[in-house]
């Protein structure tokens, strides 16, 4: 009966501690007498138990055992480690087909972080200078700045921004995000490498194809101009961004 009473104290003492204090889970834990909740629980002295009794206690122990691990890991802080994107060793080069032949350039990045839980990406974004933009034709270079591609003046940096991070193997990680360009945002999704060395994460990813007619951009679609013949422009253009990021 006295070890009944002791069991249904200790329980009720347990639950008023954790309802009304404010410290954290590992300083409750570490508050209780354990040697004596223990004792009280799984090393039983008397003999007059029963082996039903017994493994009763045992498995409650076991279970008491289960919910203080989870709690106090719980109360372990997520590590947050942000690396600010190094827009002189990062790019994006650029690839765009037409009837007959294409083009391809860069452009830079403006800004950008990404953050680690201190063993890989979580999350980041960044910003891309449409100002920057270049290609292999000077004509082309200028056109891809007006309002019939990218209006660059209006619109003078496109975002992306990493929503989700899901591994694929070593190194390698499936992203999925937001890409916005002149105002205009739609997801995508592609796989990536990412290897993180230290204070550096290099992030690299190619072949990654964006439909441009879902941003108002256009000119020469033969998705609009259905006459365009062998003067159109393909819908989808592609991108290889190499990111470039330190602590």
């Amino acid at each position: 009966m006295g070890e009944l009473l002791l069991k249904s104290h200790l329980k009720i003492d347990w639950l008023h501690r954790f309802q009304i204090s404010n410290i954290s889970v590992t300083e409750f834990f570490t508050s209780l007498n354990m040697p004596i909740l223990f004792d009280s629980l799984f090393y039983h002295k008397s003999n007059s138990l029963s082996i039903r009794e017994q493994m009763k206690n045992f498995f409650l122990s076991l279970s008491l055992i289960s919910v203080m691990t989870v709690f106090m890991s719980m109360d372990k802080p997520v590590k947050v480690e942000t690396y600010t994107v190094d827009t002189e060793r990062s790019k994006i080069d650029w690839s765009a087909k037409k009837v007959g032949g294409g083009h391809t350039g860069t452009i830079m990045i403006a800004s950008g972080t990404l953050v680690s839980n201190g063993k890989s990406l979580t999350k980041g974004s960044f910003l891309i200078n449409m100002s920057s933009i270049t290609s292999d034709n000077a004509k082309v270079t200028t056109h891809l700045k007006s309002d019939d591609f990218f209006s660059a003046e209006k619109n003078p940096n496109s975002k992306f921004e990493i929503t989700k991070v899901t591994a694929a193997g070593a190194d390698r990680v499936n992203i999925t995000g937001n890409l916005t360009i002149k105002g205009i945002t739609h997801p995508l999704a592609f796989p990536a490498t990412v290897r993180q060395q230290k204070d550096v994460i290099v992030a690299v990813a190619t072949g990654i194809r964006v439909e441009r007619t879902k941003y108002d951009v256009k000119y020469r679609s033969k998705t609009f101009f259905l006459d365009i013949g062998d003067k159109a422009i393909d819908d989808e253009f592609e991108l290889n961004i190499n990111l470039v990021a330190k602590k």
